[in-house]
């Protein structure tokens, strides 16, 4: 299926590894010049890996001066922006009364504000090329939370608020939508885990959490970024999109059918 982004310029937070390193590969085979924003200079690999119409730009993504520095810079090295993947983002664990402040700023600095940085450099360049889509990462504890997660779930329940406010202002040019990923295989998960005394333990909690029984890969979400970027997803907008193998479907209790299998 082609999904017509040849010449499409692609800003992508967070795109040092993970989700963000699959999108970026993802919008580059798809013909797209892609700019990686992240503060990793790991994201210099990932682009030169992909070689021509890739470009690193480091960037603390919670910083607005930073933000607007990469946004012109890919601005002059690519000619302006049409697509911009909020990815980048951080966890922390904690209660609201666990929760240092300075911990709390970081975390809705990093998974929040940067959306709103990034949106408020990006979108004046869309509008000169004609429209321009955006997609913010979310996460399904958009929708649910687990313990201790306070300031995460609340960064992430609120990118789907500043979704629609981008989608409402901007239309019909400019398209939002966010993607609310379940449990996906990338260096945050394993950091996560690590924080427990049995990591294996709580992965395979994590895998049989989902109705699929396995945790998504990175290509899996960045697959469905790609179609919600491109205009193959022209009358999408406004939207919070799970793919989240079924977390939080199935209540407890209960006798499982064997015979569905």
């Amino acid at each position: 299926m082609n999904l017509h982004l040849e010449n499409k310029v692609t800003v992508i937070t967070g795109a040092a590894k993970g989700i963000g390193a699959a999108v970026a590969r993802a919008f580059h085979d798809e013909g797209a010049s892609v700019a990686l924003l992240d503060k990793s200079a790991e994201g210099r690999d990932v682009a030169a890996g992909l070689g021509e119409r890739a470009r690193f730009i480091e960037c603390d993504v919670s910083r607005g001066a930073s933000v607007a520095e990469a946004m012109a810079e890919a601005e002059r090295h690519f000619g302006g922006i049409d697509i911009l993947v909020n990815n980048a983002g951080v966890q922390h664990y904690g209660s609201v009364t666990g929760t240092p402040e300075e911990e709390w700023d970081a975390t809705l600095a990093v998974n929040l504000k940067s959306a709103y940085l990034c949106a408020r450099h990006a979108i004046p360049s869309m509008q000169a090329r004609g429209g321009g889509a955006i997609v913010n990462v979310a996460s399904v504890q958009s929708f649910l939370s687990q313990n201790n997660v306070a300031a995460y779930t609340t960064s992430k329940t609120a990118l789907l608020g500043l979704t629609r406010s981008i989608a409402v202002d901007y239309a019909p040019a400019i398209r939002c939508v966010a993607v609310c990923p379940g449990t996906v295989d990338t260096p945050m998960l394993h950091w996560a885990i690590r924080q427990s005394p049995d990591p294996e333990a709580v992965l395979e909690e994590c895998r049989l959490m989902h109705l699929t029984e396995r945790i998504a890969t990175p290509e899996e979400i960045a697959g469905l970024i790609l179609f919600l970027a491109s205009e193959r997803a022209a009358f999408m907008t406004g939207q919070a999109y799970r793919i989240d193998g079924g977390i939080g479907l199935k209540a407890g209790g209960g006798k499982r059918n064997e015979d569905a299998k």
